[in-house]
């Protein structure tokens, strides 16, 4: 029986894992950027939550790197061979991630010191909101399409900093304007829910999987056709 590819051509593959590499590098230049911005304003303002916001840069420039060292390969059997590797560092930067926005949020809810307002804090927390999302639906596209759960899953984590970045500015201008500082930990400890989970996915290997092949006669069937990554109905990554 005949089949066909549903899966990007080698040289798509090509322009796809050079895509993926670009936006990594992308990524990990603005994010050692930001913490050392975010890590210094937070020191000088006494801000635990530009602190926490400063760190997981740190540990989004590692999520990062794990997907560039798995895309540094030219071969695309060696990339697929690094793919479970990557997706555990990456799920345990989720984890780190989690952990760390949960023991910040507590701290603050518990504690009773005031951080200063900080305008730094304000513009790197606003530039992280409108520059992320670009960059985590553009790795998105190209990780779902190239059928890699590495690139999708750390196009979630590049999301999570754009979740946490809202979290930070609305804190920040909150406190420095009504004194609600109670607003800021809350949300942190719902986006440390969302880290968990997706912790779990990334290293469960779900997300997107690797494109395939069908049978030539099964396109025209009542089966429901597989989704953009490549994924029959209800298979995972990871099965």
């Amino acid at each position: 029986m005949a089949s066909i590819s549903i899966g990007p051509s080698p040289a798509r593959r090509d322009v796809l894992a050079r895509r993926v590499r670009l936006l990594v590098a992308a990524t990990i230049s603005y994010n050692a950027i930001e913490a050392i911005v975010a890590i210094t304003a937070g020191t000088i303002a006494s801000s635990t939550a530009l602190i926490g916001f400063g760190l997981d840069s740190v540990i989004e420039v590692s999520s990062a790197t794990a997907v560039a060292w798995q895309f540094s390969a030219r071969d695309h059997a060696v990339r697929e061979a690094r793919e479970k590797t990557t997706l555990r560092i990456i799920a345990v930067s989720f984890f780190v991630v989690a952990a760390y926005v949960t023991f910040d949020a507590v701290g603050a809810l518990v504690g009773s010191s005031e951080a200063d307002r900080s305008i730094p804090g304000v513009v790197i927390a606003a530039l992280s909101l409108a520059i992320m999302p670009f960059l985590s639906a553009a790795q998105r596209r190209a990780g779902r399409e190239l059928g890699s759960a590495s690139a999708v899953a750390d196009s979630k984590q590049t999301l999570l900093c754009t979740y946490l970045s809202a979290v930070l500015l609305a804190g920040l201008v909150l406190n420095a304007t009504l004194g609600w500082s109670w607003a800021d930990p809350i949300a942190a400890l719902v986006i440390a829910a969302i880290a968990v989970r997706e912790g779990r996915d990334a290293w469960q290997g779900k997300g997107c999987c690797a494109p395939t092949t069908r049978p030539a006669a099964d396109i025209n069937t009542d089966t429901p056709a597989a989704d953009s990554c490549g994924c029959d109905p209800g298979r995972s990554c990871g099965s």
